[in-house]
C-alpha cells in the first residue's frame, strides 16, 4: 500500500455499489464480486466498549450485506454486562461483525467488529488473528470504559488508531486531555467519528490506513 486513498475515492471505487451514497438498486453481483483491481486485502478489527457503536459504523460502509451474531439483551446478562449510559440498548454483538469497503481501486477492507464485554474475551484471540490494525471506537461520555479494550489492542502488538463516535450529550474535551486520558502515542491517530454516516467512517478508516502505511514505509527502506 503506497499511499490511502481519499473518501471520495472510495465512493467512485467501482468495487463501491451506488447504494453507499444513493438510493439506486444495485444489481447482487455489484455487491458480492471484488473489483478486478482489488490486490490489497486487509484485516482490520472494529473494537471497542459495549454500546460504543461498532455495529453501527461496519452497517454504514460495507458494501455487502454485513454480517450480524446478534442476540437480545435478557435480565440475566444485564447482571454482568455493564449498562451505564446504554441502557436503551436492547442487543449485543455476541461473537462477530463482519463487513467489507473498498478504499480506492486497489485496497479492501474485511472489517471483523469484537464484542465489548469482558465474558467474550476468550475470543479476541481468535478474532484478531491476521489482522493488520485495529480502529477503536470510544464514546467520551465513558472514556473509562474503553480502558480495557484498549489494553487487550496494546497487548496483541496491533496498530490501531482511536475514532471518538459523537453523542449528542456527550461532553466536549480537548484532544490533549483525551490522549493523556486514553494514555495514547503521539503519532495514534485520534479522529472524531458520526458512526451513522458513511463518509466519516470512511474518514475514520482512512486515518487508520494512512497510520498503517506510515508505518510499514521504514520497514520497507
Amino acid at each position: 500500500m503506497a499511499s490511502a486513498p481519499s473518501s471520495s475515492d472510495r465512493m467512485h471505487s467501482p468495487g463501491v455499489p451506488p447504494s453507499a451514497t444513493t438510493s439506486a438498486p444495485v444489481a447482487p453481483d455489484e455487491v458480492n464480486h471484488l473489483p478486478d483491481s482489488a490486490r490489497e486485502l486487509v484485516k482490520i478489527l472494529v473494537t471497542g466498549p459495549f454500546g460504543v457503536g461498532k455495529t453501527t459504523l461496519i452497517d454504514s460502509v460495507s458494501e455487502i450485506r454485513p454480517l450480524h451474531t446478534e442476540e437480545h439483551l435478557t435480565e440475566v446478562s444485564a447482571r454482568v454486562d455493564d449498562l451505564a449510559g446504554v441502557r436503551d440498548k436492547s442487543t449485543t454483538t455476541v461473537a462477530i461483525d463482519f463487513g467489507r469497503v473498498s478504499l480506492g481501486d486497489s485496497v479492501v477492507l474485511y472489517l471483523f467488529g469484537t464484542p465489548g464485554q469482558e465474558r467474550f474475551r476468550p475470543l479476541w484471540d481468535d478474532i484478531a488473528y491476521g489482522a493488520l490494525g485495529a480502529l477503536v471506537l470510544v464514546d467520551t461520555r465513558r472514556i473509562d470504559a474503553s480502558f480495557d479494550v484498549l489494553g487487550l489492542v496494546e497487548e496483541s502488538g496491533l496498530p490501531y488508531a482511536v475514532a471518538l463516535n459523537t453523542f449528542p450529550d456527550a461532553k466536549q474535551y480537548t484532544e490533549e486531555q483525551l490522549r493523556r486520558s486514553l494514555d495514547l502515542e503521539p503519532d495514534t491517530p485520534l479522529v472524531t467519528c458520526d458512526a451513522r454516516d458513511t463518509n466519516s467512517s470512511v474518514d475514520s478508516l482512512l486515518a487508520l490506513v494512512q497510520h498503517l502505511i506510515d508505518r510499514m514505509a521504514p520497514e520497507a527502506q
